[in-house]
């Protein structure tokens, strides 16, 4: 799918949401490319709101949501309400994402909205920003100690309590009531990895007080596909090939995982979970290589932040509260970040047709070569 027809579909899949209340986040409110994807980020809307909003992105390797999901929600989102916003991206690079955090200051944002790299960068940018009167949102990941006005995401904890649910039901519907497993969590410098491990460790620690389960490992991947796929071999060949099932915390992770476990011999044979809902987890789920698929529709995080930056650009302090109807603590200062939050889902085979009339997902892009059977099978269309 073509980036324009993407941002196209999704604006109108916006006009729908808005008419039913942005389903989640508005039910809450109402009860109160190059490889970088960086340098073009571009403006627009028709200036309904007297100001300006700044986005920084953060990579383009530990998922592919941020270019292919994130990004149009977000410039839908503006286009929708008429907001003038730079969407950048800093390609994985801290030097970078000080630089476009300085030029956006500069520039004269109203809001700046950022997905931090690691919270020491993330709090020096939210910093500058206090400083020179910039309002600030936290965009899926809080930075610690980095004090952001608001802080707009999924339900973290959760994530990760759908994905240790979901493998105990994999391990169910395997017949597996007793079953040595790992955690491939996600790189220790994200708060959302420690969110996404608390929520799996808290659905699996009764299996595991009851001695069903024993945990053999527990190894960060670093949302990489390679070093996750080393972590598992590593630990596949430390417990003789005796391990039943699999935490990983994203799909990006997963996939490097189930190319390990093809080369083995053991794919389809042993669960494997994952998170966002990507082009190749959704494959690997349809195939029966990979167990299940946390999904975020990023068109309700990106919705509910351009709310809220238009609320700050209008001084609507009232109207942002409104949408902040929880709270996450920030541990390291020991302060709640008024937040928006959003509930997951759990995607299995028989569920991904959901993904994709939502419009996250494509079936071109899915259902292609060996994965065209499955999708079949599967009653995709």
């Amino acid at each position: 799918m073509e980036v324009e027809e993407m941002v196209r579909n999704k604006g109108a899949r916006f006009a729908s949401l808005v008419a039913v209340g942005v389903l989640a986040f508005g039910a809450l409110a109402a009860c109160g490319d190059d490889s970088d994807g960086g340098d073009d980020g571009g403006g627009g809307g028709g200036g309904e709101a007297a100001g300006k909003v700044g986005v920084i992105l953060p990579d383009t390797t530990t998922s592919p949501r941020w270019e292919a999901n994130d990004r149009p929600s977000l410039e839908a989102a503006f286009e929708d309400a008429g907001v003038e916003y730079d969407i950048q991206n800093a390609g994985g690079d801290t030097a970078k994402f000080g630089q476009l955090c300085d030029s956006m200051i500069n520039g004269g944002v109203t809001v700046l909205m950022i997905v931090n790299l690691d919270s020491e960068s993330g709090k020096a940018c939210l910093s500058k920003a206090a400083d020179a009167g910039v309002q600030s949102i936290d965009y899926d990941r809080l930075t610690l100690g980095g004090g952001a006005s608001y802080y707009v995401s999924f339900d973290n904890v959760e994530v990760g309590g759908l994905m240790g649910s979901g493998l105990t039901a994999c391990l169910d519907e395997a017949g597996k009531t007793k079953a040595n497993i790992i955690y491939i969590n996600g790189d220790p410098n994200d708060n959302n990895a420690a969110l996404f491990k608390q929520g799996y460790e808290e659905a699996l620690a009764d299996k595991i007080d009851s001695g069903d389960y024993t945990l053999v490992g527990d190894q960060s991947g670093f949302w990489d596909a390679n070093k996750a796929g080393t972590a598992y071999e590593q630990l596949y060949t430390q417990n003789k090939g005796k391990i039943d099932g699999v935490v990983s915390a994203n799909d990006t992770m997963a996939g490097g995982i189930i190319a390990r476990m093809k080369d083995q011999g053991v794919a389809g044979t042993i669960p494997v979970t994952g998170q966002d809902a990507s082009v190749e987890g959704l494959q690997n789920v349809l195939a029966g290589n990979q167990c299940g698929t946390v999904y975020k529709n990023t068109d309700l995080e990106a919705k509910t932040a351009s709310d809220l930056a238009i609320a700050l650009i209008n001084g609507d302090d009232e109207g942002a509260a409104a949408l902040a109807t929880g709270s996450v603590p920030d541990t390291e200062t020991g302060e709640d970040v008024p937040s928006a939050l959003a509930t997951p889902v759990w995607i299995t085979a028989d569920k991904v047709q959901q993904v994709i009339d939502d419009g996250f997902a494509d079936p071109a892009e899915i259902c292609v070569d060996e994965f065209a059977k499955a999708c079949e099978k599967a009653g995709i269309q």
